[in-house]
């Protein structure tokens, strides 16, 4: 997972025996049963639990990484009218392609396509399929400013043209029935003018570190809908098909819980390879090797309403099992229907809520789930707090503990209280508006404080570890 600092949690090995190791490599997965997958899918699911809720749409820039350069200041009339006159041109190509994405014309969206360049033809064909294959409500581009010195005199040489140049513009998309709001990012659109014509000459000309690309520009998609999920994938339809029917049985497993107030929507992201994974998260490179699955704010500022995706580890998730895959999307749809990616709830109750859903839905032994706290209640090392932002922080060594010991939080209350008084406690303390939310929670819900509730659970994981 990424922790708000940018940083990877290690995935625990899993042995033929089950057990959780350190450093060695992990095995292949062909020849383990599948109750060592679903062993897996418990070790996984803290990854793919916080990894995004926060900051991973603006993920920490490499310091090493070449930056963008910062839009030119026009210093005399001449240089701001040339660019106005470049931002009228560029506007009306991407007008252009807006209106051939609306009227289905892939003709007229070619011919606002550099005729010289044959890889971006070859690609921008690509991308007009995929977005005419999704069911978009709505599809824009936005000229936001241009970088007069960002294209190299190498690149412009060989554009060639009278003039070229690198703008970043806005573009919007929105999935008719299952967005509130549309996805927002940035893309760097190279711009040429030949022979009185200005065209789009790429989509992908200087990325910076932490840019997300969108999923429709990655390569060909095949997308698969369900009652209640949408999945996209850069591999197959027959992958696509596949995951529809888990991620709608997610859906179903999370509404029991939640309740149906939510829109019973999700929309999953399949990329084929890591680097497309890293590309839609906008993630540096081999980030996510060990992560499994990661839910993301398809939104440069996550919100409330902000359109929200899951998007698979394309080696892991597959490597998972069936009922791995099952606990793992479970536990990320928690994330979607909760609004997490835009709440103040604290990380351990996110987290232990999220758990809590998914091992509802797909039941593991407590001493398969929690092996590595119950090994420290048994050595004497009770914790003395819930867990802190810090403990699910990467660099933690305690980790697996963090995720085990709120899960058992969120459990106890609904064993003592009743699941509904969970779900009342998490929503109370997710639509405060006040410091103490929390604390005000923990009275008016569960009717004692933090520091006795913590007593309570203590008692409980001495029980549960048998110590």
């Amino acid at each position: 997972m990424i922790d708000e600092q940018g940083d990877t949690v290690p995935l625990p090995v899993v042995h033929q025996n089950g057990d959780s190791g350190g450093d060695p490599p992990r095995p292949p997965f062909a020849p383990i049963l599948k109750k060592v997958a679903v062993g897996l899918a418990i070790c996984l699911v803290a990854g793919a639990g916080y990894a995004g809720l926060r900051q991973v749409a603006n993920a920490p820039a490499d310091p090493h990484a070449p930056t963008a350069h910062q839009p030119t200041t026009s210093a005399t009339p001449d240089e701001a009218e040339a660019g106005v006159r470049r931002a009228a041109l560029g506007d009306a190509v991407l007008q252009k392609m807006t209106a051939a994405v609306d009227n289905d014309d892939r003709g007229e969206f070619m011919k606002a396509i550099d005729p010289k360049g044959a890889d971006f033809r070859a690609s921008a064909r690509t991308i007009f399929a995929n977005l005419t294959t999704l069911p978009l409500g709505t599809f824009q581009l936005r000229y936001v400013s241009d970088d007069t010195a960002a294209l190299t005199p190498e690149r412009q040489s060989q554009l060639g043209g009278t003039q070229s140049w690198l703008a970043q513009v806005e573009v919007s998309w929105q999935l008719a029935g299952y967005d509130l709001k549309p996805a927002r990012e940035t893309l760097p659109v190279t711009f040429v003018t030949r022979d009185g014509t200005t065209y789009a000459a790429s989509f992908s000309e200087r990325f910076v570190a932490g840019q997300r690309r969108p999923v429709w520009a990655l390569g060909p998609i095949e997308v698969a809908k369900g009652d209640h999920s949408l999945v996209i994938s850069l591999d197959s339809e027959a992958n696509a098909k596949t995951y529809v029917s888990v991620a709608d049985k997610a859906v179903e497993s999370v509404s029991k819980v939640w309740g149906r107030g939510w829109r019973q929507k999700v929309v999953v992201y399949l990329p084929a390879k890591q680097a497309q994974m890293e590309g839609v998260l906008g993630a540096q490179p081999n980030t996510y090797t060990q992560i499994a699955a990661v839910t993301m704010a398809e939104l440069d500022t996550p919100a409330v309403g902000a359109p929200v995706r899951i998007v698979a580890n394309p080696k892991l998730f597959e490597e998972l099992g069936k009922q791995g895959r099952r606990i793992v999307l479970t536990h990320e749809t928690t994330h979607v229907a909760s609004n997490a990616t835009a709440s103040p709830v604290p990380l351990w109750l996110a987290e232990g809520f999220a758990d809590y859903v998914a091992f509802t839905a797909v039941p593991v032994q407590d001493e398969s789930a929690a092996k590595e706290l119950f090994k420290a209640v048994r050595a004497g090392k009770m914790p003395a707090t819930l867990p802190t932002p810090e403990a699910f922080a990467a660099s933690a060594t305690e980790l697996p503990q963090a995720y085990e010991s709120a899960w058992l939080a969120c459990r106890l209350i609904a064993e003592r209280e009743g699941q509904d008084k969970l779900v009342k406690f998490y929503r109370a303390v997710h639509t405060s508006k006040s410091a103490t939310g929390l604390a005000d929670a923990f009275r008016s819900v569960l009717g004692m404080t933090e520091a006795e509730f913590v007593v309570q659970w203590q008692k409980y994981l001495k029980r549960l570890a048998g110590a």
